[in-house]
């Protein structure tokens, strides 16, 4: 394997930004110092700034059974020239990752083909309660359990207070949920039916309002208290639910912990009136304030963590009648990029981009040496040049639903190298696809 010595690198990491040295040696960090003298290819980091690689919670690469809209390779490839070397990826495909024996089947798929680092949650259904409960098993090295307390596809919608129940009450691995009342939503969607009007895109957040993702997550939270269990509510949206969270314990010490998405963080519901479905996900994108909120709980940790929920369609899909129209989209190439902007914006620093997207992930998961650029960790790391603009287009996309909501966008900034296990996969547009990436090991 090369080795790279990156010189004279602004490096963002634990809170501090240090101009050294980092020397890359066997898939390693093997040094950092002010100076280093050793033989190794050299990249020069000068005015430039090296972050640890971006580890995304929460992604839906459609592989099995949906490559019509993404593939774990074409995803992963995005993820990387976004700055996100590692990924964490959704049970809903098909057919749903509900047995061991299916969940196993996605590793094989990534170890053969994903560019990025790798894990994958098992699904939980009505039924299959005791199949779950297998992801004890330390050995399997599973980022968590993802329940759908809201909507979804397939048979993965988990109403029964039983079976909610028996997986809090008995994982002894990070349970992650998404929280919409389903009863909520329907009722909603009846009031507004009587309209008798076509319903649109902006109609969402009216349907799948505050109430629905408020009543869902405190139902979540009351069930881990009582059991003491480790809860990560996914993708929160809403200002009421920001109640819920404490910044009271440092993150390694809580129980329960919260997930905002960039695409919260930036869009509003104004949005609708020009991007329609493209916007269209759930949970909903609200109105302004929910946003407001989002932000000021993101920045006093009350909120721990940022991912995208990249979930894409194919553009066709996405241009049917709003209620044929499927939720999410997609995110993973823009979502470091998109913080970056917000850095530019005075909105956030880049040592908070670093932690909410690098560290506090890696903490929150017990993810095994990566999230920090330290020494003898994987050098999973993304070197940005933030005087460099970029713009979004067609041209640029890597996404294979070949869109983006972001398009006709400029970015401040430019990432110009991600670096996976120590191998140079992405280089100013250019690709080394030789090195695939690493199953993610959890140390807990």
């Amino acid at each position: 394997m090369q080795n790279y010595l990156i010189k004279n690198v602004q490096v963002v990491n634990e809170g501090r930004i240090t101009v050294k040295d980092v020397l890359i040696k066997n898939g390693r960090i093997e040094k950092i110092s002010p100076q280093i003298n050793e033989f190794a290819k050299e990249i020069n980091g000068e005015g430039k700034y090296l972050f640890p690689g971006a580890i995304d919670d929460q992604v839906h690469f459609r592989e099995p059974g949906l490559t019509h809209k993404a593939t774990i390779y074409t995803e992963s490839k995005a993820a990387i020239a976004g700055g996100i070397t590692s990924f964490m990826e959704m049970p809903n495909t098909i057919p749903n990752a509900l047995t061991q024996e299916l969940l196993e089947d996605k590793y094989l798929i990534a170890s053969k083909t994903s560019l990025a680092n790798y894990s994958f949650y098992m699904g939980t259904g009505n039924n299959n309660a005791d199949e779950v409960l297998k992801t004890n098993d330390k050995r399997k090295n599973v980022c968590g359990i993802k329940i759908f307390m809201g909507a979804s596809t397939g048979n993965m919608l988990v109403d029964n207070p039983n079976t909610l129940d028996k997986i809090f009450r008995e994982s002894e691995v990070l349970i992650a949920t998404h929280c919409e009342e389903e009863r909520i939503i329907r009722k909603n969607l009846e009031k507004i039916k009587l309209q008798n009007r076509d319903l649109t895109a902006a109609d969402h957040p009216i349907i799948r309002d505050e109430e629905a993702c408020y009543e869902s997550s405190l139902l979540a939270i009351q069930i881990a208290k009582k059991y003491n269990t480790r809860l990560h509510i996914l993708h929160i949206s809403t200002e009421k639910e920001l109640q819920l969270f404490s910044n009271m314990l440092p993150l390694k010490e809580k129980r329960i912990t919260a997930e905002v998405c960039v695409h919260h963080l930036h869009f509003s519901s104004d949005d609708y009136a020009w991007l329609g479905n493209k916007i269209k996900c759930n949970p909903a994108i609200k109105a302004p304030h929910n946003r407001e909120g989002l932000w000021k709980a993101l920045l006093d940790d009350r909120l721990d963590v940022i991912a995208t929920d990249h979930a894409p369609h194919t553009l066709e899909e996405k241009n049917m009648p709003y209620e044929k129209a499927p939720a999410g989209l997609p995110l993973v190439q823009h979502s470091l990029s998109l913080m970056l902007h917000y850095y530019k914006e005075g909105k956030i620093s880049l040592e908070k981009i670093a932690e909410k997207m690098s560290h506090a992930v890696a903490d929150c998961f017990q993810i095994k040496e990566r999230g920090y650029v330290r020494e003898g960790y994987f050098a999973d790391l993304v070197l940005v040049d933030i005087k460099r603009k970029t713009k979004v287009s067609k041209e640029n996309i890597l996404y294979k639903c070949g869109w983006s909501p972001l398009e006709g966008f400029e970015f401040p900034a430019t990432i110009t190298h991600t670096f996976v296990n120590g191998h140079l996969v992405y280089e100013e547009g250019g690709w080394n696809e030789s090195v695939s990436g690493q199953r993610l090991i959890f140390d807990r």
